[in-house]
């Protein structure tokens, strides 16, 4: 039966140890309505009986039946993360290594207190996690451009907040065009730093020398064009939020050199012996498979798993249902203060909501953009809302592509070996104009390591 709905706050205390748990019963019950639980399983059955999001959750990692690893307390902290998002979770525990604090926060815990505790602590540590939990209306209310009702949208909003005022690094995966940066500066904007500065840095537009120069600073001659000192990013930003895009893209060289600040905040600027710390909290956005670029030797094991103490994965269009109406209306009163806005028949709106959109949000923006600027105050027909979607042209393309290949198919004296030869030769040649000759980002985009691909343009300049 659901247990019945109280006016005081709901604590649940999952402990196997009944003197703790009955202390803490003793000493919290007239604040809040406590509900126990002593192991995953309980854990679990009362977390299907409740009828109501619990406000706050005190939890045990060391569980039965093994008490002496974080495991059974973690699967219980991500259930109840899973379950309630809203819900703001305590660990309590003796297991107070830093590995299990990070482990816990990425989980879904907000807080992390070690045994023993006197009750004083326990019920100030509670106290702030409800006022942060009473406040949490009003931050979801200051998130900027996370539009959209659905399932995997509202898990975002709750991820953002639950995880905005945390000091670790956390990783933003996703699709490109699917909102990755605008999840990091609402990061910002809803953590204690928000009045601090936000810079972001895309890794992928700077080579090098000059990318280390972007990320550490230099002093006079450290380089040639080195004219002057200049403060680096790490520098620049404080105490703020520094947002590392495209962070798959960062060379190997420099990627040792990021860890180290975030092992220990020490780096130096280009030429210069005095070491510096950095104080920013370190956001890292991708859109890259980066457990596949380990794997082909494109990156730091060691730097991934620094970066993904927290993750964040950003959801992609095809995952948010109707979220793609809420988007239409939302850059459209956008784009309204300059133009008189399009409107769709219903003919039209069918053909939005069936579409995928593969470039996600960024795709959907544009598409209103033009419009709007093609369309101002006129109604949309279907014919020429599809000219607009790129993804209905790609389908055309490969209708073009499969034309292009059969009547090469059917050419006189038509030659496997020399055909794929010839377009393996345009492949790398595009590749290696796109990356100005950086054999190490061209290798990479053919997804084959640089010892095959020096082989490979070998074999090219002998039959050529």
């Amino acid at each position: 039966m659901p247990l019945e709905s109280v006016k005081k706050p709901m604590l649940l205390v999952i402990d196997d140890d009944s003197i703790i748990a009955d202390s803490l019963e003793y000493m919290l019950n007239d604040d809040y309505h406590i509900e126990r639980a002593v192991d995953r399983q309980t854990s679990f059955d009362l977390l299907n009986q409740i009828a109501q999001s619990p406000t706050l959750a005190l939890v045990d990692l060391g569980l039965p039946p093994d008490i002496h690893t974080p495991d059974e307390g973690m699967a219980v902290i991500g259930q109840i993360f899973r379950l309630y998002p809203s819900t703001r979770i305590l660990v309590l525990s003796g297991q107070d290594s830093k590995q299990y604090k990070c482990q816990a926060m990425a989980a879904g815990a907000a807080d992390f207190i070690e045994k023993p505790c006197d009750i004083a602590q326990i019920k100030a540590r509670l106290m702030k996690q409800l006022k942060i939990s009473g406040n949490e209306l009003g931050v979801r209310s200051q998130l900027i451009g996370i539009v959209g009702s659905s399932e995997p949208i509202e898990l975002l909003r709750m991820q953002i907040i639950q995880l905005a005022s945390s000091p670790y690094p956390l990783l933003i995966e996703g699709e490109s065009g699917s909102g990755k940066e605008v999840v990091a500066r609402n990061l910002h904007f809803c953590s204690d730093r928000q009045n601090q500065l936000f810079l972001t840095l895309n890794c992928a537009a700077f080579n090098g020398e000059l990318l280390e120069s972007q990320l550490f600073g230099h002093i006079k001659g450290a380089f040639t064009g080195a004219t002057e000192a200049k403060k680096g990013f790490f520098e620049e930003v404080g105490t703020g939020t520094l947002l590392l895009d495209e962070i798959a893209d960062l060379p190997l060289g420099l990627q040792a050199k990021l860890l180290r600040v975030l092992e220990d905040g020490e780096y130096y600027r280009l030429g210069e012996t005095q070491p510096r710390y950095a104080t920013a909290r370190v956001l890292a956005a991708t859109n890259k498979d980066i457990l596949t670029a380990i794997e082909n030797g494109f990156f730091r094991e060691d730097l991934y798993h620094r970066l993904s103490v927290l993750t964040i994965r950003v959801p992609n269009l095809r995952e948010r249902g109707d979220d793609k109406f809420e988007l239409l209306d939302y850059f459209k009163r956008e784009v309204s203060d300059h133009v008189s806005t399009f409107h769709f028949n219903e003919a039209t709106m069918k053909v939005w909501g069936e579409y995928a959109f593969l470039g996600n949000v960024r795709e959907l923006r544009n598409i209103v953009i033009r419009l709007s600027a093609k369309y101002a105050g006129q109604p949309i027909k279907p014919e020429a809302l599809k000219l607009e979607m790129t993804g209905i042209k790609k389908n055309l393309n490969k209708k073009t592509k499969d034309n292009w290949l059969r009547s090469s198919l059917n050419e006189n004296g038509f030659q496997l070996d020399q055909m794929l030869k010839s377009v393996e030769k345009e492949w790398i040649e595009m590749a290696m104009a796109d990356h100005n000759g950086n054999m190490s980002k061209v290798a990479e985009m053919l997804g084959i390591n640089r010892t095959t691909l020096y082989g490979r343009m070998g074999k090219i300049d002998r039959k050529h």
